[in-house]
């Protein structure tokens, strides 16, 4: 018997049979080292570029690439790198080794007995490198230049020479050693017991908190004035400054402190602004036990002291309403306004009351806002929710209050600068999205001086953006298809789209609701004009004035089937220069190549061809900050995802060459296939070979759906254990064709569109020879395992199917909660996937029509449902019912249940568990291949954690 965790997959894999140029089919032990590309990022000036090598699971490389040397340096273990602002230096950390971090995980080792995190500072000139062992964290200013702060992890108290056995767990806010280091001249100064640091933007100043540290005991003490010096003999470092407790402001260029606020006490939500020249806080004197707390926001302009700015007795403070402490405050960009958050004064908890002399119990209310399970999903969230309010800094007498509970939500207007904040509030018509899950918004401009709040749009069934600098709201009523556009200093509204006959709407959208709008791309400078999609190009519509609108594609995509998308690469600008070509990511329809295109704002001509290739990935492109040269990760289905860089979009050069071993197994290929459905549909869908795809042999077949994928045609699949998915590139190498159909739905009709597209396009690649069709399964996972189960109901052309976290009966799934929402699942059948389109009383007949359930007499297909019972998503009792009724006709089903896991498979133990059943449930009835004892026997659940059922017998599934 098999007494073999599912971890030890290496003796569980079947026989290799030899590939194509005796590449061989990869197994299950292979996933852990695939690697993929993360964290890419330049220097400002475009010299050098920085990115992560990342495996599935292991010890990350850190890879540093000088573009104009032609040189590279590879730092083992390397995380979140940054460099500084003149391209100088690069600071990572060094993490332990990921086999000591999952030893402590698994609590085979003790937190002190592993390394921790080490510092590495880089000479980009010089190309040297310092170390710093033992630091928590540590902060650059984003856009200062020589200066470092880091805290020292607390020294480990020995006895003798060894580690003293460790009496608690360290608290993240313990008093830490702040380091403050100059690069240039890698001079140090060292502060005891920092809780907290804080940079401005530019680095002119470092605030910082400190607090008591414990007592330490008798024998410490010898070890209290004790000075280490951390980094190598190039380090200098000064005495170390023991100060009272309280906020301080280290000036950086100078080394002058000032005690912004001292005392005992907390403070958080620090924040400067642009300039370095001004500090807010919040604190509160209470104690830490205290049930609630008092706070007060605290304002300084720098160097001086700190000063009570806003406080629960403010004039302006709405009655029984109190200052956040959830809320970080923030400066308007140009510094003359404070924006910060307030509540309702909490409610402290009764602490007195015996818990088994009272009742615990929700109460759902019928005319609530919100579920009561939706309530208790965001209870802390709600706890914590904080509503804005301003400050003029010029007259610090009173404060306005801009929302209130009756607002989703209120965002700043020009970084703040701007007169007005914008605001959207669907109250009064929240109960009606337990079904209408789009529902109506309406939105506001309120007035930053007084609070006034204008409506601009009443219950809008869309989305309303304001412009960049805040004198237009253009928003789009999915009801009528139309763009409008509202004047914020006229308070004129006129439709942008009057005259156009092009669609707006997705003119392939198939759910029974309004269509959405494919979207804003971007804005002028000034707020100019507003850049809109269609299906295809990008519309420019003028904001001031009675230009007429112009398509600045020139109706080049409609044309040539491609769909335009502006890039913008540069994260601080919020428009783009109508003077200026613009960069576009480019999709053809047809193909699925991808690359990109210029576009010229100004003059509208036709789009000029950069590069389209067969690779997917170009949404990634990214550009240094002051230097025009590129980078990009891309890759195709047979080619990893690596990292390219130039100068110009059409000769890039690759960087990185992720996985060669890839070259060590049989892979695959993948192509479309287009066929007609028995009702006159053109329909879609991506064909995955194995590389060594003979055409006079007959291959089994897998068909995974969801949706529409077609549009991945080019991306690249890594061999990975999966959330539930289809392990595509696996089962390719192993000798199987995969097939990814696209479906079109039918309102009320979701089960027989997946007949008509899915059966369709079976039959059609069945006119292949090289097709085994007595040896197809199916395989679908949340929407797609729901069409799974319904599949196998009305046809018997399946030999297998496998079925994860299915709607098996929609009668009783209509009435149930998502949980890990707390919503309803009206809304999914009345409005969204699931496509019914009416409520259950309204069409009854759709809902028992469209349910597996009632169907199971019908099923002659074998079925493995994974349900798990922690799916926030869909009740896990579905796939119960299916697996109930079918356990009852004698149906060959099983049922996976992985304990504590969500709707997708989140712990990746579960994961590489599920490759090896669903590897063997295919192998046995598309392959001929033996049955493991799981399928044969099942589990015992006092065997379970002790056997997993994977031998291989010669008994057969009865």
């Amino acid at each position: 018997m098999n007494r073999i965790a599912p971890l030890g997959i290496g003796l569980l894999l079947l026989t290799a049979t030899l590939g194509y140029g005796q590449k061989k089919p990869l197994d299950h032990s292979v996933y852990d080292r695939w690697e993929t590309i993360a964290n890419k990022q330049f220097t400002s000036d475009g010299k050098a570029i920085t990115y992560q090598i990342a495996q599935q699971e292991g010890d990350k490389t850190l890879v540093l690439q000088f573009l104009d040397q032609k040189k590279k340096e590879v730092f083992p273990r390397g995380e979140q790198a940054a460099f500084t602002a003149d391209s100088k230096y690069i600071v990572f950390a060094i993490r332990p080794l990921y086999t000591d971090l999952k030893a402590v995980k698994n609590k085979k080792k003790k937190e002190d007995e592993i390394a921790k995190d080490s510092l590495a500072i880089y000479n980009l000139t010089q190309q040297t490198i310092v170390k710093i062992p033992q630091v928590k964290s540590f902060k650059l200013p984003q856009k200062g230049n020589g200066v470092l702060a880091y805290l020292l992890e607390k020294e480990q108290d020995t006895v003798g020479g060894k580690k003293k056995k460790a009496e608690k767990k360290t608290d993240k806010n313990e008093p830490l050693t702040l380091v403050v280091r100059q690069l240039e001249t890698a001079k140090e100064e060292r502060i005891a017991n920092v809780v907290s640091y804080h940079f401005d933007e530019k680095g002119n100043y470092l605030v910082y908190v400190t607090a008591n540290p414990e007592p330490k005991k008798k024998e410490d003490k010898k070890e209290e004035n004790k000075e280490e010096v951390a980094a190598e003999e190039t380090t200098v470092t000064t005495t170390l400054i023991d100060q009272e407790y309280g906020a301080y402001a280290l000036e950086v260029k100078t080394g002058k402190k000032t005690a912004l606020l001292l005392g005992e006490g907390k403070f958080t939500q620090f924040n400067l602004d642009k300039e370095g020249k001004q500090v807010v806080f919040t604190y509160t004197a209470d104690e830490e036990k205290a049930l609630v707390k008092t706070y007060t926001i605290y304002h300084a302009s720098l160097p001086k002291k700190a000063t009570p700015l806003v406080a629960n007795t403010s004039k302006g403070m709405p009655e029984n309403w109190v200052v956040s402490e959830n809320y970080t405050p923030q400066f308007s960009k140009n510094g003359k306004r404070l924006y910060f958050g307030i509540a309702p004064q909490p409610i402290a908890k009764d602490t007195t009351l015996i818990a088994d002399d009272h009742a615990i119990v929700d109460v759902w209310h019928y005319k609530e806002d919100y579920l009561q399970p939706q309530q208790l999903v965001n209870l802390d969230k709600d706890l914590k929710k904080s509503y804005l309010a301003t400050m003029n800094l010029a007259k610090v007498n009173e404060i306005v209050a801009l929302a209130d509970e009756t607002a989703n939500y209120t965002s700043l207007v020009d970084e703040g600068d701007a007169a007005i904040v914008f605001q959207a509030s669907d109250y009064g018509r929240r109960v009606e999205k337990q079904w209408n899950i789009s529902g109506v918004t309406s939105y506001y401009i309120v007035d930053v001086r007084t609070g006034a709040r204008k409506e601009i749009v009443k219950d809008l069934p869309g989305r309303a953006t304001i412009s960049p600098k805040g004198t237009a709201v253009v928003y789009y009523n999915s009801q009528e298809a139309n763009w409008y556009v509202y004047e914020v200093k006229t308070g004129i509204t006129k439709q942008l789209n009057k005259g156009v006959t092009v669609s707006f709407a997705e003119e392939e959208f198939d759910m029974p609701d309004l269509p959405s709008a494919y979207g804003i791309k971007g804005w002028t400078d000034n707020d100019e004009s507003v850049l809109i999609g269609d299906r295809y190009d990008i519309w420019e519509f003028y904001l001031k004035g009675n230009k007429a609108p112009r398509m600045i594609t020139n109706g080049y995509g409609r044309q040539h089937n491609l769909t335009f998308d502006l890039l913008q690469l540069d994260d601080e600008k919020k428009s783009f220069n109508r003077n200026e070509k613009a960069i576009a990511a480019v999709l053809d329809n047809q193909t699925k190549d991808a690359g990109y295109f210029y576009v010229n704002l100004k003059t509208g001509e036709n789009p000029t061809k950069i590069v389209v290739e067969n690779y997917g990935g170009f949404t990634s492109l990214s550009k240094a900050k002051n230097a025009s040269v590129y980078a990009v990760t891309k890759g195709n289905f047979t080619h990893s995802n690596d990292l390219y860089v130039g100068e110009q979009l059409n000769l890039m050069t690759q960087l990185s060459q992720l996985n060669p071993q890839q070259e060590e197994y049989n892979w695959g290929t993948n192509e479309l296939v287009h066929w007609t459905t028995p009702n006159g549909y053109e329909a879609t869908g991506v064909l995955f070979k194995p590389e060594d795809f003979d055409a006079t042999k007959k291959y089994p077949m897998i068909v995974y759906f969801y949706e529409k994928l077609s549009d991945n045609l080019n991306r690249y699949e890594a061999p990975a254990p999966t959330p539930s998915r289809l392990n595509i590139p696996y089962f390719v190498s192993n000798g199987y064709l995969v097939f990814t159909p696209d479906i079109s739905y039918t309102d009320g009709f979701p089960g027989k569109a997946a007949e008509e597209f899915i059966n369709s396009g079976v039959e059609f690649l069945k006119e292949n020879a090289w097709v085994d069709g007595d040896k197809i399964g199916i395989q679908g996972q949340s929407w797609g395992g729901y069409q799974v189960t319904y599949l196998v109901t009305v046809t018997d052309m399946y030999a297998a199917a496998w079925a994860g976290a299915p709607v098996a009966n929609m009668t009783s799934a209509y009435g149930g909660i998502r949980w890990g929402t707390g919503m309803s699942r009206q809304f999914q059948y009345e409005k969204t996937q699931s496509r019914i389109g009416k409520t259950l009383w309204e069409g009854y007949d759709l809902y028992i029509e469209n349910s597996p359930l009632f169907k199971v007499p019908n099923i002659t297909t074998p079925l493995v449902i994974m349900h798990n019972d922690n799916d926030g998503a869909v009740p896990w009792y579905q796939g119960i019912e299916m697996f109930m009724a079918m356990r009852r006709l004698e149906k060959p089903v099983w049922m996976l249940n992985y304990n504590g896991d969500e709707h997708n498979l989140m712990k990746r133990q579960n994961r590489k568990d599920i490759q090896i059943r669903q590897q063997q449930f295919f192998d046995y009835y598309l392959k001929g291949a033996q049955a493991p004892v799981w399928m044969v026997k099942g589990v015992p659940a006092v065997l379970k954690g002790k056997d997993w059922g994977f031998d291989l017998t010669t008994e057969r599934v009865q």
